[in-house]
């Protein structure tokens, strides 16, 4: 059985408040885990199942029927998260593959949250009540464990996920009830870096600018598509300008001449040197010489 899951608002800045606990957020892909008889289910937030993608899920030892809330994730040689290996896994098709699979990179659930236990909803009850029980009727195996939190210390608790270079924190209200939304009792604070990207073109159909840096030759390369972030009047600036750029043009893109740069926030690097997730922040003005 699938239920919608909650979502969260999102902050720039982590805070304390002694009615929030504070929570890792951990780097990979929600998940649903219903088991109803002897069945185990497994959901992506978007109400795709996914059960066959992840076997070493399916051993819960609980004989009541029971519904999760939680991240799937993978760890790498180093005992680091790696989001690349979770989606590496995810996308893995066939059988024999996804069985390989699951014995060389095996994915870890961490369980956040108990939806339904032994017959009875329990979105309705406040948060720390569902955690009490969650911790009382989940026991952890070797690929599913229960998430920790602190309360009151949310700054200092992002201060080490910065120290570790991990995604950020999780803010939740101590009362908060489980609601199918996205909601300001549930606030996330993302561990972004920064850097200062050239505009060397853009979408001719969907919106979006192609963010370039750098590369180790000395030349530009690609490094991603901005598409999150910019205001209107920063794209009607854009548009004012872009038109005394153009370099060249194929199918999809027009090509401009890197005059243009702009700061952008992101994940992280990922291991073919693109920007996860740019969002842009400001453009970056040059002082006349």
């Amino acid at each position: 059985m699938f239920l919608e899951p909650m979502l969260l608002e999102q902050q720039e800045t982590p805070f304390d408040d002694g009615r929030f606990i504070y929570e890792p957020k951990i780097d990979g892909h929600r998940l649903i885990l219903s088991k109803m008889g002897r069945a185990t289910t497994l959901y992506t937030r978007h109400h795709n199942e996914c059960s066959a993608q992840y076997p070493e899920l399916h051993i819960l030892p609980i004989n009541q029927d029971v519904i999760l809330d939680g991240e799937v994730y993978c760890i790498d040689q180093n005992d680091q998260i790696d989001f690349e290996l979770m989606m590496s896994r995810f996308h893995t098709k066939g059988t024999s593959r996804i069985a390989a699979a699951a014995k060389r990179q095996p994915v870890g659930l961490m369980v956040f949250d108990i939806l339904h236990y032994d017959g009875k909803g329990l979105r309705g009850l406040p948060l720390l009540e569902r955690k009490e029980i969650l911790d009382s009727v989940v026991p952890d195996t070797p690929h599913i464990d229960k998430i920790q939190f602190v309360e009151k210390e949310g700054t200092a608790l992002f201060e080490a996920i910065k120290q570790q270079g991990q995604e950020g924190i999780v803010c939740k209200r101590k009362e908060s009830t489980y609601i199918e939304k996205r909601s300001a009792d549930w606030v996330k604070v993302i561990n972004y870096q920064y850097a200062d990207v050239y505009i060397s073109g853009y979408r001719k159909e969907d919106f979006g600018w192609i963010a370039s840096v750098m590369g180790m030759n000395g030349r530009l390369r690609p490094a991603g598509v901005i598409e999150l972030g910019v205001p209107p009047i920063h794209k009607q600036a854009f548009r004012r300008v872009c038109s005394q750029l153009v370099s060249g043009e194929d199918k999809n893109f027009v090509y401009l001449e890197p005059r243009l740069q702009a700061t952008v926030k992101f994940r992280n690097w990922t291991k073919s040197g693109m920007l996860r997730s740019p969002v842009f922040v400001d453009f970056v003005l040059h002082k006349a010489s």
